[in-house]
């Protein structure tokens, strides 16, 4: 077992973010996970508030050669909205190109993903409602930081982040994009999210399915 490791897997991390969010959040609230790694977490979350569950796709734009590099996100909606992480672009500084190419690549992924996960269910409505947006963990921030915004265009009342493990500096970028932030560790040495998990492997879209549909039942 990692030395480091806080949660056994990303179940149990959902467990103890639920006992950190009790009485945050009514049970009109929706819990919104990002997708993949997100909805293990959010399932355990959102069953421990009796609120229901979705998700948000949300895609990471990649670094060239370096995909686990944030340099922004893309999140899914009515108009899809792009988030570039400016002092990753001014690092990197990646050929235009590449970032339009990039953008339409995880566009057409996110269409692939929708189709795979929603099963002809319609989104959940979360204006004038409270939004808890969950994830496995916060490295950059790009990721949640596209979805806060999308959802705050979507007319969510409040926005309430909830992640087991970040780095101080992604919390910092995502404070402003959201009402309120629920992080259980954000360890001054922070270097990556799987670091933290003794049982870090990849949540498969068969799992995502699964859950969502128990969620639905």
């Amino acid at each position: 077992m990692n030395a480091q490791a806080l949660f056994a897997d990303r179940a149990d991390a959902g467990r103890q973010l639920a006992r950190a969010l009790a009485g945050r959040a009514d049970r009109d609230a929706v819990v919104m996970a990002l997708p993949r790694g997100g909805v293990p977490v959010a399932s355990e979350v959102a069953r421990a508030l009796g609120a229901a569950l979705d998700v948000l796709i949300v895609r990471k734009l990649g670094a060239p050669g370096q995909p686990e590099f944030g340099i922004g996100a893309v999140a899914d909606g009515a108009a899809p909205r792009v988030v570039l992480n400016d002092e990753a672009l001014g690092l990197l500084r990646p050929p235009p190109a590449y970032v339009e190419g990039e953008i339409r690549r995880q566009l057409d992924e996110i269409e692939r993903r929708r189709a795979a996960y929603a099963a002809g269910r319609e989104p959940a409505e979360v204006r004038g409602r409270t939004v808890v947006v969950v994830d496995d963990g916060a490295a950059t921030g790009g990721t949640a930081k596209a979805a806060l915004r999308a959802l705050r265009q979507a007319g969510a009342a409040r926005l309430l982040l909830a992640v087991p493990v970040a780095s101080p500096h992604a919390l910092a970028t995502l404070r402003p994009d959201a009402d309120e932030v629920v992080c259980l560790h954000a360890p001054a040495d922070f270097r990556a999210v799987g670091m933290y998990y003794a049982d870090f492997r990849q949540t498969s879209d068969a799992e995502v399915v699964r859950l969502l549909a128990g969620a639905m039942r």
